[in-house]
């Protein structure tokens, strides 16, 4: 579970703990992470691994792989989740954007993606079963956001390749798009926004609520569910798919 110290990647952790999965959580600050680690352990009443990665550095993702066969055994499922979270600051116009801006977003989120699936697939081949797992983000379906789009649109292109390649070996690949949710840095996010626009917290959040067909903010644990059950055996069915999870776009036709 890359980006597991914080956000979706710990309710995802939270989820699979409490189906049974050994879980191991991996990020940069391993400050976070052991805090994490340690609640998340208290609540499931088991270990949780940490191991600590820089997705963006191939070295460090080869030590994640090892050190993950050594503490686990094996992995069975990657969740791939170590990105800048989208939302919590507005998008980069287009005279902002910066050659280093674009290729450190796209370093850690494609890249960083195709770094961990490239180091447990060889695992999950040779055991004839594997999940791999990647949030991308409703910025994959919509403008709005120039470097958003470009780069959940290429987690969902690598998530049909890598599922066409792996498939046949028992491998099932799939992406989620999360729209806003939910996390716990979300107070802090509509606080800022508020003081901004000089409205209340609370209607800032209504208004992020009306944008999707439920009417709420989804929360992490809500989409951590939809991972959980592509992580399982019962999603035998669903491969190579990019999966939203926002609460429901209005007036929009996917196909």
């Amino acid at each position: 579970m890359t980006g597991g110290s914080r956000g979706i990647g710990k309710a995802v952790a939270a989820a699979l703990l409490a189906e049974g999965a050994e879980v191991a959580i991996a990020a940069r600050d391993l400050g976070r992470l052991n805090e994490a680690a340690a609640e998340l352990a208290a609540a499931a009443g088991r270990e949780v691994a940490v191991i600590g990665v820089d997705t963006g550095d191939d070295a460090s993702v080869r030590q994640l792989a090892a050190a993950a066969q050594d503490r686990l055994g094996g992995v069975d499922i990657l969740v791939n989740c170590a990105a800048r979270p989208a939302g919590q600051a507005p998008p980069l116009s287009l005279p902002e954007i910066t050659g280093d801006a674009f290729w450190s977003d796209v370093n850690v989120k494609v890249m960083g993606y195709l770094r961990c699936a490239q180091a447990v697939a060889p695992g999950m081949v040779a055991a004839g079963w594997g999940r791999i797992i990647s949030v991308s983000g409703l910025a994959a379906l919509s403008t709005g956001s120039v470097i958003g789009s470009i780069r959940n649109v290429a987690v969902s292109a690598m998530t049909k390749n890598l599922a066409d390649e792996l498939g046949p070996s028992g491998v099932n690949v799939n992406a989620v798009h999360p729209g806003l949710t939910r996390t716990e840095a979300t107070p802090g996010v509509l606080a800022a926004q508020a003081a901004a626009a000089g409205v209340e917290p609370a209607e800032i959040e209504r208004r992020i609520a009306g944008r999707n067909l439920t009417r709420t903010l989804i929360d992490a644990s809500q989409v951590a569910a939809v991972i959980a059950f592509l992580a399982s055996p019962l999603s035998v069915s669903i491969n190579g798919e990019s999966i939203a999870c926002g609460g429901g776009t209005p007036g929009v036709i996917r196909y």
